[in-house]
């Protein structure tokens, strides 16, 4: 039995009005068509791929009619595809700029809805031997542009060569890091000693076997709640999500160690206090590496796509979120149980 349909058997044990309930917490009252039956596509950066499987398996369970059916691509990829009418909509860590709105309007006759989701951190990992635990912004820096290429010149009595990891040239990862690290026009494939991957999968699995590599990856694939909430059947993690309470920090994963962060800039007094990706210190900005998630929509109000941009900010979308390891952009978060 396919899993579409498993939702739908388990979608008929819900009333009416336990549905209307649960939405009525985030949402406010349900507006005439503001969820829609059918299927369609929609292209999504690779990075984001654990929040949006998510996102998509509470949605079809509480919307058993409806179907996305997600691509998973570089960030190019998907900008281009929403220009192109491809697709009518696209999870991307940038916004479309004016020229491309009205490009869209007046080419398609499409509207363009856009809103930030989520806040991501883009975490720096390496494996659980390695002794090195934390790094400055000019370390990164260093080691993005070549200049440190060896791990004794981060005080590690080893004289091996740092590999960079990365998942693929095209995705919102990579370009934040370029564009943060190396300017607009730099790469990071100059480094000779940095090697692309097809996806951010395949960076956790490099730094899990290599001892001699960093990798560059979204935190949002570090949280380990969201991995253990999927052993836990479908209408179990509707109750949790439906819980009006505050936003916590996750648990991140204990396969890879995941580095602090500094940034000593005049604002905090130089300070050499490294940070972890959490959310904590993601909503704070003492944790340096973040940028904002974005949901673009060209989608009419009354089809199944706009029906999942609205799901995703409202109230059960951003607590779906909160369970990945970074900020959903409408919970602040406070910091508990951190180790």
């Amino acid at each position: 039995m396919s899993t579409r349909r498993k939702f739908t058997r388990l979608a008929g044990a819900l009333s009416l009005g336990a549905i209307l309930a649960t939405l009525a917490i985030g949402c406010g009252q349900i507006k005439r068509g503001e969820y829609v039956d059918g299927s369609a596509t929609m292209y999504c950066d690779d990075g984001f791929r654990q929040i949006l499987q998510e996102e998509i398996e509470v949605f079809e369970y509480q919307y058993p009619e409806s179907a996305i059916i997600p691509y998973y691509v570089d960030e190019q990829t998907a900008m281009d595809s929403l220009l192109a009418d491809k697709t009518q909509l696209i999870v991307s860590t940038h916004e479309l700029t004016k020229d491309q709105i009205d490009y869209i309007k007046d080419k398609f006759r499409r509207i363009v809805r856009q809103r930030c989701i989520a806040v991501d951190a883009v975490a720096m990992i390496v494996n659980k031997d390695n002794p090195v635990s934390q790094l400055t912004m000019d370390d990164i820096k260093g080691i993005m542009q070549g200049k440190i290429s060896k791990w004794n010149q981060l005080a590690v009595p080893d004289d091996a060569t740092i590999k960079l990891v990365f998942d693929n040239q095209g995705s919102s990862t990579v370009s934040f890091m370029r564009e943060k690290f190396l300017g607009k026009d730099g790469k990071i494939s100059d480094n000779p000693n940095a090697f692309a991957q097809k996806d951010n999968a395949e960076v956790f699995d490099i730094v899990k076997k290599d001892k001699n590599a960093i990798g560059i990856i979204s935190v949002s694939w570090l949280g380990s709640d969201l991995t253990e909430a999927k052993n836990v059947p479908v209408d179990k993690r509707m109750e949790d999500y439906a819980v009006e309470n505050d936003t916590i920090a996750t648990n991140l994963t204990t396969e890879v160690k995941i580095l602090k962060v500094a940034n000593p800039v005049e604002e905090n007094d130089y300070s050499l206090a490294g940070y972890m990706p959490y959310q904590a210190y993601i909503y704070s900005g003492e944790y340096p590496l973040f940028r904002k998630v974005y949901m673009i929509s060209t989608a009419t109000g009354s089809s199944v796509l706009n029906s999942f941009y609205q799901f995703c900010g409202g109230f059960i979308g951003q607590k779906i979120i909160s369970k990945t390891g970074i900020l959903p952009y409408k919970m602040s978060a406070r910091l508990v149980n951190l180790q």
